[in-house]
């Protein structure tokens, strides 16, 4: 099914001409949502034996980070369109039909989806203001700030090796604070211990990508961290951050901030003893038959240990939840 199909690749099948949902899961990245879709379901879970919690406040901020994702991704390809960085030889319209560049939607049509993406999360950030405070704004707007400014000038974080730790911040502490915050209406110090894994987890596929893109990137003045770091060095940092959600993770169960249950995440050993073998060999040529999001190697390889590892640290999340096993917040 093509749906299917798109979500999974970030493309349209090959060769067939993609009807309108089809087009849109391409042109907003639908496949790399449910990274976020993880850390809301990180927050909720710490959340729901918490005394104040919200189903309804829950889902609400759940929807509203999904949709600022969304809103992420088409300000993303709008604004490096703008500055000329996003052309038909970078690989952001080699992996998958870029949104304004293959024809795919009209700028107009991308600038008319960031707006009602923005309308969308405004009316979810007023109700969750009436309902729980202040604090709910202050997430909403670091969380616009951050990604509003990780490619638009005038900071264009990115181009000055500040992605990484935008992407670590937004998908760690914001999201799964604001997320929790949200439902319950107070943040214990705990969540923004359990916050850090899960945040180092999503920074490696950045890290994948751009050590992916140095060879675009340098030349072009886009000084991302693998750029500033070398290749063999950002090799490294990005092993260290895949094993750095581990340490975290069972440094997290140690002082109380996630539940003992979460170790399931050991689980995805295999995939990361692949993604470390992977990180410590030579990119290959050519790509692999098949393979859908070529030139993109190495941030495939993460993606793939972050869908694995997080939807077990979700799954020991949801056995806690359940049976009430170890839930430090409860």
């Amino acid at each position: 099914m093509a749906w299917a199909y798109a979500l999974r690749t970030t493309n349209p099948p090959p060769g067939v001409e993609p009807d309108a949902i089809t087009r849109w899961l391409v042109v907003t990245r639908a496949a790399v949502l449910p990274m976020t879709v993880f850390a809301g379901l990180v927050a909720g879970l710490l959340a729901v034996r918490a005394d104040g919690f919200s189903w309804l406040d829950f889902l609400l901020a759940l929807l509203g980070i999904t949709v600022a994702h969304t809103a992420n991704n088409l300000m993303n390809d709008l604004a490096d369109t703008q500055v000329g960085t996003d052309t038909a030889a970078y690989p952001r319209a080699l992996y998958a039909p870029h949104p304004i560049l293959s024809g795919l939607v009209t700028k107009k049509q991308l600038v008319t989806a960031v707006l009602l993406c923005q309308v969308v999360d405004l009316a979810i950030m007023l109700v969750l203001w009436e309902r729980r405070g202040w604090p709910v704004v202050a997430f909403a707007l670091a969380g616009l700030f951050l990604s509003y400014a990780y490619t638009a000038p005038p900071l264009r974080l990115k181009k000055i090796g500040l992605g990484e730790p935008d992407v670590f911040l937004t998908w760690g502490p914001l999201m799964v604070a604001g997320t929790y915050y949200s439902a319950v209406g107070n943040l214990p110090w705990q969540v923004w211990v359990a916050s850090v894994p899960y945040g180092l987890l999503c920074t490696t596929v950045l890290m994948g990508k751009h050590i992916d893109k140095i060879p675009y990137d340098a030349p072009a003045g886009t000084r991302t961290l693998p750029v500033l770091l070398g290749e063999a060095r950002a090799r490294v940092v990005t092993k260290v951050l895949l094993l750095g959600f581990y340490v975290t993770t069972l440094a997290a169960v140690a002082v109380g901030a996630l539940p003992w249950p979460v170790v399931a995440v050991l689980a995805a050993a295999p995939v990361l003893i692949k993604a470390l073998g992977s990180l410590s060999r030579p990119r290959p040529d050519e790509p692999p038959a098949g393979f859908p999001v070529w030139p993109l190697w190495f941030a495939a390889i993460c993606f793939v240990h972050t869908r694995r590892a997080g939807a077990l640290l979700v799954l020991g999340l949801a056995v806690a939840a359940v049976f009430e096993l170890g839930l430090p917040l409860g």
